[in-house]
């Protein structure tokens, strides 16, 4: 039976060490403040931000909400982002993504303070990533994998790792911050040739295709760590999943997270982590 590698110790960790940063800051007339931009009222929107405002709670984060109608126009956007760029009291922004057809969402990302996109999704945060420098924040989701393995206590350099998934969210930015740690990785698809065959080859897997069942028994072996990251709903099954087969593989890798409870868990705490960092940053 695998060790499962569940979210909410990782994320009980991290509150524990912020919260003297945050005490910190607070000390110094400094309180970290997170705003969230929402348009419309998706329904796993609503369920990412009930858990950002729990956690800000929970941290004593400040937080601010700009909410935008459906029907919201280009300028209303831009307008509510530019108020977050010039409030100095706000330190990290989450803008829920995809934005309705009708919005230029490239250039709403483009107009977000780098300094304050806390969730990767400007072109600085990702030079940042590319480059391991610190300009901006990496994505919340890219960031949790990364936390999960360190925690658990895997290592990664030398290690052999195959990201699942291509993606400027998770797949191309968890390769790279895993690059930065050391390890050697191979990037696959699901187009990708054997993709079974490349991901046995690895010592760590991450699953990032956002395809239910993209990882079959076939895939993996013994002695493996596998990432879900896949949040998928399973019609026939009437529940949520990752983009692992858990029945099928749990038996047979060493260590595993469950989708629900893995991954996705950690990632408001990595959220607060990053507005925490920024507001460190903008007070030098």
């Amino acid at each position: 039976m695998a060790e499962l590698l569940k979210g909410k110790p990782v994320a009980d960790a991290i509150n524990e060490e912020l919260t003297p940063r945050i005490e910190a800051l607070k000390a110094a007339g400094t309180v970290p403040t997170l705003a969230i931009v929402r348009v419309g009222e998706r329904e796993d929107d609503l369920s990412y931000e009930r858990g950002a405002t729990k956690r800000c709670e929970t941290l004593g984060l400040g937080l601010k909400k700009f909410v935008l109608d459906a029907e919201c126009t280009q300028e209303e956007l831009m307008a509510a982002i530019d108020e977050v760029n010039n409030d100095s009291s706000i330190h990290g922004c989450l803008m829920f993504r995809p934005l309705p057809k009708h919005l230029d969402e490239a250039a709403a990302c483009a107009a977000l303070d780098p300094a304050k996109d806390a969730d990767g999704i400007t072109q600085g945060s990702l030079y940042g990533v590319f480059a391991n420098r610190p300009v901006g924040f990496p994505p919340c989701t890219a960031d949790a994998c990364m936390q999960v393995i360190k925690h658990y206590g895997y290592e990664l350099t030398g290690a052999k790792v195959a990201v699942v998934g291509r993606s400027l969210v998770i797949g191309k930015p968890v390769s790279m911050m895993l690059q930065a740690a050391n390890a050697t990785v191979t990037m696959c698809h699901t187009r990708t040739k054997d993709l079974a065959g490349e991901l046995k080859a690895a010592d760590i897997i991450v699953a990032a295709a956002g395809h239910i069942g993209t990882v079959q028994a076939d895939a993996v072996r013994e002695g493996q760590v596998v990432i879900d990251v896949g949040i998928n709903w399973d019609e026939e099954a009437g529940k949520l999943c990752g983009d692992v087969s858990f029945d099928a593989v749990e038996p047979v890798v060493k260590a595993i997270t469950p989708v629900p409870g893995g991954v996705g868990s950690v990632t408001t705490a990595i959220l607060a982590k990053h507005v925490v960092e920024a507001a460190e940053r903008a007070q030098g």
